[in-house]
């Protein structure tokens, strides 16, 4: 017979699908498939969409706070078509001037004016992002680094002393202040890690407590003659920067943004190399995963976190110096910080403690920054619904189920339900 195979024409033996696999179904879509979705339910896609529905919550919030929509909403039932168009004026009038106040403002006659709210973003940023850095690489140590005012402070009244107390030409008036603020913030931070290490006292504890330290220090140096008060002042101010220490302007002039920008930039690749291509970093992340293990493979865990707290306090050391040496070369107060330290650690949660995670996650708040003044400014809108929003994000991204319950995204690693077969009373019977 035609169908009876013949030893010529021998017969392919049947393969046994995998197990967890149905028969006939290619081992490449189920890898597609999962693929799909570790994307879609992985750490970028929950933390653009904490983004949106920080926006969606701050637009409600702004509707609600509206006097137009408020008198609006008192005749809904009569007429809610003008509802509906107060809210719609509301919160785009609102995110435009947000847009326009971060990126680019349409209204300005020139190119260059335009672009210069990209410019303040980028400076709100700046201090954010290498201050977000320090914060992260503390996370990936399996520290919490909540000092980061206090490095800022101390950082901060370092490179104003040398900027304004010495007289140096001018790259290197500069490049001595900078590292006189790296070297203040990694002292302050190495304390905490000399205690972690030696005596295991907690770090939240104490970076919180050294915080307040350093407030009280910096406020009592500002109001002390031959310390860090101006000379013949009453007020708690230090003098002047020196010009020859202050960071030039970046695109010129007009615009605030300085050189501290790329050196943030040099920052980021810089912790980029060290967390994923140096023999330290991978020390690092062995002890910020499993200390007990790392120990067990011969890894000095005292010393990795006192390592870590130095690097980690060096780079919130930059910010302080961007902030003494770039923002307030007029001279510094006891405000320098500005809340840095803290926006810090929600830019870190943020960018998942990844450098360029981190790097993007400061712009983002860089750019709330910007645009907050403007929607004050231009819609009467309180401030503080900004400052919302970025509390809002900071609780999305810190409970990733909560996002995956709303947009019934799939959890990575998990295998989709299969359904049951449908079985008839026919098919039951036999």
């Amino acid at each position: 017979m035609t169908g009876t195979p013949t030893p010529s024409q021998p017969m392919a033996p049947t393969q046994p699908a995998p197990a967890g696999q149905p028969a006939g179904k290619p081992e490449n879509d189920d890898r597609w498939n999962k693929a799909v979705r570790d994307i879609m339910g992985g750490p970028v896609i929950i933390s653009i969409l904490a983004v949106v529905l920080a926006l969606v919550v701050g637009a409600i919030l702004i509707a609600a706070t509206d006097p137009e929509v408020q008198k609006a909403a008192g005749y809904f039932f009569a007429r809610p078509g003008d509802t509906f168009k107060a809210i719609w004026d509301s919160v785009s009038s609102a995110y435009v001037s947000m847009f326009q106040g971060a990126i680019y403002n349409f209204r300005r006659p020139t190119f260059a004016a335009g672009i210069r709210p990209l410019t303040e973003t980028l400076t709100f940023a700046t201090p954010l992002i290498v201050s977000g850095l320090g914060v992260a690489l503390a996370f990936r140590v399996g520290l919490f680094n909540i000092g980061g005012q206090g490095q800022i402070l101390i950082a901060a009244a370092a490179s104003a002393w040398v900027g304004f107390s010495w007289n140096l030409p001018p790259v290197i008036h500069l490049v001595l202040a900078v590292v006189a603020g790296i070297a203040g913030g990694a002292i302050w931070a190495g304390i905490v890690g000399v205690l972690k290490a030696r005596t295991g006292a907690h770090e939240v504890i104490v970076t919180i407590m050294l915080n307040y330290i350093a407030f009280y220090l910096v406020a009592y140096m500002l109001r002390t003659q031959g310390l860090l008060q101006a000379p013949g002042s009453n007020n708690p101010k230090a003098p002047a920067i020196h010009a020859n220490a202050v960071f030039p302007p970046l695109f010129g002039e007009q615009y605030n943004l300085t050189w501290a920008f790329i050196v943030v930039i040099a920052a980021t690749v810089f912790v980029w190399w060290l967390i994923n291509r140096s023999s330290l970093g991978f020390r690092f992340r062995a002890v910020g995963e499993n200390p007990n293990a790392a120990r067990v493979a011969g890894i000095n865990v005292k010393n990795i976190y006192l390592y870590a707290m130095l690097i980690a306090g060096g780079l919130v050391g930059i910010a302080g110096a961007s902030q003494a040496l770039g923002v307030f070369p007029q001279g510094i107060s006891s405000g320098v910080d500005a809340g840095i330290g803290f926006d810090a650690i929600t830019v870190a949660l943020l960018g998942r403690s990844k450098p360029w995670g981190v790097f993007i996650a400061g712009l983002l708040f860089g750019a709330l920054k910007a645009g907050g003044f403007t929607i004050q400014a231009a819609n009467d809108i309180p401030i503080d619904i900004v400052l919302v929003m970025q509390s809002l994000i900071v609780l999305f991204v810190a409970a990733p189920p909560l996002v995956r319950a709303i947009f019934r995204l799939p959890t990575p690693g998990s295998t989709p339900r299969r359904q049951r077969p449908i079985v008839t009373k026919e098919v039951a019977a036999k």
